[in-house]
């Protein structure tokens, strides 16, 4: 979890200036669905994290 926060804080926190609690709350369901379902991996194969976990229970 102190990965993913130290990560949160420099991709999006830093970049970024928010104007509203709606505006910081979309930005962040905006962020994890990124972290998750679409940033590439080389520890992963590749993959982002949502690709290698269903690509594992698969096999």
């Amino acid at each position: 979890m102190e990965s993913f926060f130290g990560t949160l804080k420099s991709e999006f926190f830093r970049l970024t200036r928010f104007d509203s609690i709606k505006q910081l709350q979309a930005g962040l369901r905006r962020y994890i669905h990124y972290y998750n379902h679409e940033r590439i991996k080389l520890k992963l194969n590749g993959l982002s994290p949502v690709q290698y976990r269903t690509q594992l229970l698969a096999a």
